[in-house]
């Protein structure tokens, strides 16, 4: 089946639409994509804000992006009446900015200066993800922002499911029953029920102490006793900006490459956001081989190369020459016959094919040339 052409320029020339969401699995070059959809948008007028996570650091240098910053910074670049910003997810520094926001300032520098919240903070499954979440979050309600498109660059995650599962589960930790048992003894204090309580905490506790070591159980409910009346709107703002994703006013572009198991993440993606109602702009195929001119197939090429083998002289050359090309046009053909699988099961989503390049791109220039093979149909 041959699938229906994902226009990209249109939705980026949508004026109602005002956040586009790369995602897929890692290693499939979402950041790449991310940031060369952002330019492009830049120079068809619109003002742009991209999100990245973890570009790669030639990537990051070409957009001015030369060390980890949470702040967005305009891009030097000519894009004509558009504009565009970047900045590199800092998930701890998000963080702070929550408890900062949410805290008193003495009790923000209580959490910041606490060892469980610099760890939860810097690696706690979840955390990235649901960061990324909360700058989205802060991007889109900024007064006066000089943007009004953001593309996010989704972090590189085990699965790329977990941008939108790992924030209700953080938000579930810091929300809910792990944290309300301990914080009951204080909050029980003096009460029968309560001294009851927190005689049975101290023997939770104790367990506890014996597996994780007592500092680390001392450092663990003085952060809960910190946060207990601070962080009650975690999963409240995670649930926000779920809805905000759901809205019109967002794309998800699914990013691929044509390898089973990233068609597999793709396939499933899709269906996840389907099951959750989030708008789904299209399929992005990376990497793609393509042939400009097909002048004999796989097989008369190899044909012609064996007997070839045989004689002397520039002969050999030419041979190695038309196995290249054999083995070009059958990736070609595995490519296309995973895509046409995935197309297959989706009938209703539109693809854009890019084809492999023969270097990593690296530049302003090499990410307007992507800009450009997203919006033209793959040779081939």
């Amino acid at each position: 089946m041959i699938p229906e052409a994902l226009h990209v320029d249109d939705i980026l020339d949508d004026p109602s639409i005002s956040i586009i969401v790369c995602t897929g699995a890692g290693g499939v070059g979402k950041t790449t994509t991310a940031a060369a959809l952002g330019l492009r948008a830049a120079q068809r007028g619109r003002h742009v804000c991209v999100l990245t996570i973890d570009p790669a650091r030639r990537l990051a240098q070409a957009m001015g992006l030369t060390e980890l910053d949470n702040t967005p910074r305009q891009v030097t670049q000519d894009t004509g009446d558009g504009s565009l910003h970047a900045m590199m997810l800092d998930m701890k520094r998000t963080f702070d900015e929550v408890v900062e926001a949410h805290a008193d300032p003495e009790r923000a520098a209580q959490i910041l200066e606490n060892p469980f919240y610099q760890a939860l903070s810097s690696s706690f499954a979840g955390t990235q993800e649901y960061m990324a979440m909360e700058k989205l979050g802060q991007l889109h309600t900024q007064p006066d922002a000089p943007w009004d498109l953001i593309v996010v660059d989704t972090p590189p995650s085990r699965s790329a499911l977990d941008f939108l599962d790992a924030p209700a589960r953080l938000g579930s930790f810091l929300d809910g029953r792990f944290i309300r048992i301990l914080t009951a003894p204080a909050r029980g204090a003096g009460r029968g029920l309560g001294r009851l309580a927190a005689a049975g905490f101290g023997i939770f506790t104790g367990v506890l102490g014996k597996i994780l070591g007592a500092q680390v159980l001392t450092d663990v409910g003085t952060f809960v006793a910190a946060i207990d009346t601070t962080f009650g709107g975690f999963r409240e703002r995670a649930d926000e900006t779920f809805r905000l994703l759901q809205q019109d006013s967002t794309r998800f572009l699914v990013v691929a490459a044509p390898e089973p198991d990233a068609m597999r993440e793709a396939s499933y993606f899709v269906e996840r956001l389907r099951s959750e109602d989030m708008p789904l702009g299209g399929l992005i195929v990376n990497r793609v081989q393509a042939i400009d001119v097909e002048i004999m197939t796989a097989e008369t090429a190899l044909a012609a190369a064996e007997r070839l083998t045989h004689d002397a002289g520039d002969e050999v050359l030419t041979a190695r020459l038309l196995e290249l090309h054999a083995d070009r046009l059958r990736i070609r053909e595995r490519q296309q016959h995973i895509t046409e699988r995935f197309t297959g099961a989706h009938p209703g989503v539109a693809v854009a094919q890019v084809p492999a390049l023969a270097g990593d791109v690296h530049d302003m220039t090499g990410l307007a040339e992507i800009g450009e093979l997203l919006c033209t149909p793959a040779p081939g």
